[in-house]
């Protein structure tokens, strides 16, 4: 499955508005608590790649993510699968993958037209939407289906953030 996803910073008070006003589906409220790993055989930093146990709730889902497949978005494949975290974690150490980072977050999470929208205010580094979509194909359409929704909240285009959280964390942890 693809993943098509732009994300940008925002302030929640002004999405929170322009979401009630739009009728847009409230989902509720989730805590993150990701742990990124690097493969022994390769720097997945310079690959492009990502994977992660994300815990939330007291459920863990096991994510690899594969390169961006275009230049604006943050659109790539996606692998999922349930597990529990605590044995995924230990069988990824034993198989000499290590951990790069941690991204904590509070995701408020609504639905409007089949687009999920995510207010995530993540530690450290702010507020930000995340528009997404999962397809088969079409990305171009999603693409610009997601930018005209964004529109709508003051984001446009060059207003995409690329950049995962676990960069801007790591980014944030060097500078102090």
């Amino acid at each position: 499955m693809i993943e098509i996803e732009v994300k940008a910073r925002a302030d929640h008070e002004q999405a929170k508005a322009v979401l009630t006003g739009m009728g847009a589906d409230y989902i509720g409220v989730q805590h993150h608590y990701d742990t990124y790993f690097n493969a022994p055989h390769r720097d997945f930093a310079n690959t492009d790649e990502a994977l992660r146990i994300r815990s939330v709730d007291g459920r863990s889902v096991l994510t690899y993510k594969g390169k961006k497949l275009d230049t604006t978005t943050k659109t790539r494949r996606e692998i999922e699968t349930e597990v529990d975290g605590s044995s995924a974690r230990s069988i990824l150490l034993a198989l000499g993958f290590h951990e790069s980072g941690v991204v904590k977050k509070t995701r408020e999470v609504f639905r409007f037209k089949g687009l999920t929208i995510c207010l995530d205010k993540v530690k450290d580094i702010g507020e930000f939407i995340e528009v997404e979509v999962t397809a088969e194909s079409e990305i171009e359409f999603h693409n610009e289906r997601i930018f005209a929704f964004l529109k709508k909240f003051g984001i446009d285009e060059k207003d995409s953030i690329r950049t995962s959280y676990l960069e801007m964390v790591l980014e944030k942890c060097s500078e102090e």
